[in-house]
């Protein structure tokens, strides 16, 4: 049976995963509907567990919050073992993330040196790479997805993106806080590594 994380509890872990964000962005990490996010990080904010910084418009975790957030995290999976329930469909995911980090390497440089995207038979196989695994991560996703409901949203936003990448919007592909598909696997891979307590520099997968 997968478990349905409370929408209040899915706002608050999606602004954990960013770090910061706008609005828009956590309801996007989030799966819900903008109007709700904004009444769940008022919320936040009256609680004193999240900001509001007017001149960028972004909002961020007190860190009173980030230590609420712990405790609301391990209400919310503490106790149906989530980590030992996903951790060999998490492996899988390791050693597809290693993949994926050597294919970025490769679309941000060419030879040693930044990728001006001219060559386009050469970006056009790193794209197709980035199909097949994308095409290989799905099911990954999907099935740690059975385990936990919040992580079928990734889904469709790596597909989505992916699309975009092969539609020539070559930032989409490792671009920063753009949304792009580096930006949503990182977001999938934070939320992982929170979910079943894993000490990121432990592992050493970054």
């Amino acid at each position: 049976m997968s478990l349905h994380s409370d929408p209040f509890f899915r706002t608050f872990h999606a602004l954990r995963i960013k770090g910061f964000a706008r609005a828009e962005t956590v309801a996007e990490v989030a799966d819900l509907p903008l109007s709700i996010v904004e009444q769940h990080l008022g919320d936040l904010q009256v609680r004193e567990w999240a900001m509001f910084r007017e001149t960028r418009q972004l909002w961020q975790l007190t860190p009173v919050g980030r230590e609420e957030h712990r405790t609301a995290l391990v209400a919310d999976v503490g106790h149906v073992h989530i980590a030992e329930r996903l951790h060999d469909t998490y492996e899988v995911f390791l050693g597809v993330n290693e993949r994926f980090k050597e294919l970025c390497g490769d679309w941000q440089l060419r030879d040693g040196a930044p990728n001006d995207h001219a060559d386009t038979a050469y970006d056009d196989e790193v794209i197709q790479r980035l199909v097949a695994l994308n095409d290989e991560a799905v099911p990954v996703v999907q099935q740690m997805a059975q385990v936990l409901d919040r992580l079928h949203a990734y889904v469709p936003r790596l597909a989505s993106t992916c699309r975009r990448v092969v539609d020539g919007e070559t930032k989409m592909f490792t671009g920063v806080m753009c949304g792009s598909y580096h930006d949503v696997w990182m977001e999938l891979h934070e939320d992982l590594i929170l979910t079943q307590g894993i000490d990121r520099s432990a592992e050493g997968s970054f």
